[in-house]
């Protein structure tokens, strides 16, 4: 009775899953739309770079740049994507399964992926760290990279975010089967 009364808090508008998932929707609808800003920015300086070669004339470093930002553009996208179930999503096994049984496994579905995305969002932060400290450049053009390091750990990290709520939802939906 006393895990009812905590998931339904947990659950109620001002509880704990409902304040992460506000966090989780608003990080990740801005994090959408800088990687919508980055996705278009990417496809002016294709565009310029197509007309240029026309021309005769080459941007340096445009493999670079466009590596750059598609990186970017994916990484941005991440949670949202989670949040909006716009992944593909392997169910042949899972729907044949009963309540209790799909609530488990989707449970540990939910626990190994906020692990995987959390400890990549740390790692890939702590690398961006490495590469100002050590000021490391890019090869073609010489300028700085760990803004776009420090990007794309934005983006594992709204995606680890999304997944936190993922998680807690399942748990909660484990804990309604169990019950029953």
């Amino acid at each position: 009775m006393a895990d009812q009364a905590q998931a339904d808090a947990a659950a109620a508008p001002g509880g704990l899953i409902h304040g992460l998932d506000r966090a989780s929707r608003w990080l990740n609808e801005g994090l959408a739309w800088g990687a919508a800003a980055v996705l278009g920015a990417m496809m002016l300086f294709s565009v310029a770079d197509m007309v240029a070669r026309g021309f005769g004339v080459t941007i340096a470093g445009s493999y670079e740049v466009i590596g750059w930002m598609s990186a970017a553009a994916m990484a941005l996208a991440l949670g949202t994507v989670q949040r909006h179930r716009g992944h593909v999503a392997m169910e042949l096994f899972v729907v044949k399964l009963g309540h209790r049984n799909r609530a488990l496994v989707e449970a540990a579905m939910a626990v190994l992926s906020l692990a995987l995305f959390a400890v990549t969002a740390f790692y890939v932060l702590r690398y961006g760290r490495t590469l100002h400290e050590t000021g490391s450049m890019s090869e073609t053009l010489r300028v700085i990279v760990y803004p776009w390091v420090y990007v794309v750990g934005l983006g594992c990290f709204g995606l680890a975010l999304a997944l936190l709520v993922d998680l807690l939802r399942s748990l909660g939906a484990l804990g309604a089967a169990l019950r029953n």
